[in-house]
């Protein structure tokens, strides 16, 4: 038993350095990219400013533009992992939602870099429409978890007339699946769509208060909004989360 504890904790620790390595690989590819132009960035260059070789850095970026672009290559992997691992009795909005907010617990302390990367993709179009195809995909492999979890529970994946393939992997596409993933099923992929966007408008919109609001109140009220069925909400007084104006009322 100790010899299993042993390597499953060596195991956890090298992960958790090439996590370090890629995180530091990316955020100085990002700062030099915003001080520079990311078109006048190169692989040396961002490798040795992340301490470490040219060679160490394509261990784990494929190319120059990915270390723009694929800040965590590991986000979706886990998220996907925390949605089929989730309890049974969550629904799959929750389960998506407890899936995201634990991949964003440290999103104040990452502010500046995000902010600092969204400024660079911009500047950079060939850039933003690779990372906006990276998404897309990210956002039909998680579609395809949502759809095997429902199949596991028994669920309906509110197809509308669309084909079902269960047995399809949750790691991406199949070659068949070319248009979008017509397989999935309408509800999951529209989960996975409005579960992004919700993320993206939690972050647009912590960023815009004066003063600083906690990004956990702004996204708990955002899934709890879309929980409700977007109904319309109460008028309110200002634009800060409903926890917090209940608290201060």
């Amino acid at each position: 038993m100790q010899s299993v504890t042993t390597k499953g904790a060596g195991a956890g620790l090298r992960e958790r350095k090439k996590q370090a390595t890629r995180a530091a690989l990316s955020e100085a590819a990002v700062r030099l990219a915003a001080e520079h132009g990311a078109e006048n960035v190169t692989v040396e260059a961002i490798s040795n400013a992340a301490g470490v070789s040219p060679r160490t850095f394509f261990n784990y970026f494929d190319s120059h533009d990915d270390a723009f672009v694929m800040m965590d290559t590991q986000i979706g992997e886990r998220i996907r992992c925390a949605v089929r691992d989730a309890p049974a009795e969550l629904s799959p909005l929750d389960a998506v939602r407890e899936a995201m907010a634990a991949e964003l617990a440290d999103v104040e302390q990452r502010h500046e870099v995000w902010s600092l990367r969204a400024k660079v993709l911009q500047k950079s179009p060939h850039l933003l429409a690779r990372g906006l195809g990276l998404h897309m995909a990210e956002e039909l492999d998680l579609a395809r978890t949502i759809a095997n979890r429902l199949d596991a529970g028994g669920g309906s994946r509110g197809d509308l007339g669309a084909g079902s393939d269960t047995g399809a992997s949750d790691t991406g596409a199949s070659d068949g699946d070319t248009c979008g993933g017509a397989d999935i099923g309408l509800y999951p992929r529209l989960l996975a769509a409005v579960a992004g966007t919700a993320v993206r408008v939690s972050v647009e919109h912590w960023y815009a208060q004066s003063p600083p609001v906690a990004f956990p109140d702004i996204f708990r009220d955002v899934f709890t909004h879309l929980s409700a069925g977007l109904s319309q909400p109460p008028a309110q007084t200002d634009d800060g989360p409903s926890d917090r104006r209940s608290t201060e009322s």
